[in-house]
């Protein structure tokens, strides 16, 4: 009879073991559990180059603000007036005056074709020999625009604009000065050179000039 109450005793060691398999069983099972997770991280990457997207548009806002500013440089389209020289001569002596600034300019470097010279009084004796040809070959060197062209101020207004004018108040009828200066200062690029007497030039130009 003692041998029946050690019979449960054995069942009861034989279950204690086959329940520490068990919770052995349990461990590993977390373990697969963090195999997906770092798969996860590589997903938030790619909602990372969605986000750059809305700056795009913020640019493109920017863009249109800078747009309306390439209108302003517009304006400033007005030609700068040209600069007056002053070469005091009397009437008798602007022509030669003139024919000095010619050869100066020529010297500095200045393109003969550069170079307008318009008389108020006698024409200039170039002037003079080729009109001796006819007005069509006359104005067939000043269309061609390759030499100095001189000109009367009876014709001074169908001469184009040039870099440098000069012009020599050499006489001529009155008021003939107060018409042809205005013209040269029109016709004129980057500079005027008046020869003559510096009182009439002023009242005409302005003082200072």
């Amino acid at each position: 009879m003692p041998l029946i109450p050690e019979e449960p005793q054995i069942h009861e060691s034989a279950q204690g073991p086959r329940v520490t398999p068990a919770s052995g069983r349990t461990a590993p099972t977390p373990r697969p559990v963090p195999g997906p997770r770092p798969a996860a991280p590589s997903r938030p990457g790619r909602p990372g180059p969605a986000r750059p997207a809305p700056p795009v548009q913020r640019t493109a806002r920017d863009t249109a603000v800078t747009k309306p500013g390439p209108a302003g440089p517009a304006a400033p389209a007005a030609p700068a007036a040209p600069q007056v020289q002053l070469l005091p001569a009397s009437a008798e002596g602007a022509l030669d005056a003139a024919e000095e600034a010619v050869d100066l300019l020529l010297e500095s470097g200045r393109a003969p074709g550069d170079i307008l010279v318009i008389t108020t009084g006698d024409p200039h004796p170039w002037a003079t020999h080729e009109l001796s040809f006819g007005e069509a070959s006359y104005w067939a060197q000043h269309d061609a625009g390759d030499d100095v062209f001189y000109a009367d101020a009876a014709v001074a207004s169908r001469a184009v604009s040039r870099p440098v004018v000069v012009v020599a108040v050499n006489g001529g009828a009155e008021g003939v000065a107060a018409g042809v200066l205005p013209l040269a200062r029109s016709r004129a690029g980057a500079l005027l050179i008046v020869c003559g007497d510096p009182q009439q030039i002023n009242s005409v130009l302005g003082a200072g000039v």
